[in-house]
């Protein structure tokens, strides 16, 4: 007997940076089949929306962010949203700020903690029903940002990992902590990357295997 995904048919929406935004683009030469392309393919969603942009923060900036792509997005036929933001956050030294409390009605967007409440507050106001899961950065090793360095905001990588955690805790939504169970590590960053960063074919490979089986079970 077939078991159907319960995302069998349903409408995906991505957000996030360039990881997002390079599914079915060539980089230096070779054919990237994103994490969306491979969970399209196994999870059976009848179609996936990609709104990755690449160089984009959750935090405002003057040059747009995630949290506004967001928020101008039509939900109507969205049935799925995951996120996944942070680590250009951690690389352009937005400040993490406080996380505040639930029930707030202000949010400053200049910081990761205000822009990504705003946003989940956003989303889930506009479509209570709407089932969000947000992923938490990979560990990295570029332009001088690893898993070790303190950017000029006095953070870490991490920080902006577990304040991804604490909001999700927050909205009682599900985190994907890619981080800590992705195996991608600097040990295995030239199996996994192109350049310490940006995922190669198997990076999205690995990434859709684990998101696939968190996102059945959550």
């Amino acid at each position: 007997m077939n078991t159907l995904s319960k995302w069998e048919n349903k409408v995906w929406l991505t957000l996030g940076d360039s990881i997002t935004e390079f599914d079915q683009t060539f980089y230096n030469g070779v054919f990237l089949r994103g994490y969306q392309t491979i969970m399209k393919e196994t999870m059976g969603f009848a179609e996936y929306i990609n709104r990755g942009v690449s160089g984009k923060t959750m935090t405002a900036n003057d040059e747009g962010s995630t949290h506004v792509v967001g928020e101008a997005q039509n939900l109507n036929n969205i049935d799925v949203i995951t996120i996944f933001a942070g680590t250009n956050d951690y690389k352009l030294n937005k400040p993490i700020g406080s996380l505040g409390a639930i029930g707030d009605t202000e949010f400053d967007t200049f910081t990761f903690y205000g822009a990504y409440r705003s946003l989940l507050e956003n989303l889930l106001t506009r479509k209570p029903t709407i089932k969000i899961y947000l992923w938490t950065p990979l560990q990295r090793d570029n332009a001088g940002y690893d898993v070790n360095y303190i950017n000029p905001a006095g953070h870490k990588l991490i920080d902006y990992v577990n304040a991804i955690k604490a909001v999700g805790q927050m909205y009682a939504v599900p985190v994907l902590d890619l981080y800590s169970v992705s195996g991608i590590t600097k040990l295995t960053l030239n199996t996994y990357t192109w350049d310490g960063l940006h995922p190669n074919n198997n990076g999205y490979e690995r990434i859709a295997e684990i998101a696939k089986g968190f996102m059945e079970v959550n």
